[in-house]
């Protein structure tokens, strides 16, 4: 899996939300209309419920996150530190041997 999928499954989780939250705000409007609840409530109910899906969401966003990094490791999949630790050992390698190419041609 790469950064995209995580990103495409982090914008479904943010547009579920966003879904929950006008659903959410359509019904105490409702409820205000009906006279079934006071305004103030209304508002407190949909920040408090808005407040607790962004703190659900950050627990399955480090959640879908380890588990993407543990299946790319049980593939195999290098992760970025140690492929720029390879970059620099193959950097060394190519160095040494131009500079022992150069002592042939000498």
């Amino acid at each position: 899996m790469n950064n995209d999928v995580l990103r495409q499954l982090l914008m479904i989780g943010i547009g579920t939300t966003s879904l929950v939250a006008d659903k959410v705000r359509e019904a105490t409007d409702q409820l205000v209309r009906e006279g079934r609840l006071d305004p103030e409530q209304a508002s407190k109910l949909v920040n408090d419920l808005m407040q607790q899906l962004k703190n659900d969401q950050s627990s399955v966003e480090a959640i879908i996150q380890r588990q993407i990094q543990n299946v790319m490791q049980d593939l195999g999949v290098p992760r970025q530190n140690e492929m720029d630790e390879l970059r620099g050992r193959l950097d060394r390698l190519e160095r040494q041997v131009r500079d022992l190419e150069n002592k042939l041609w000498r």
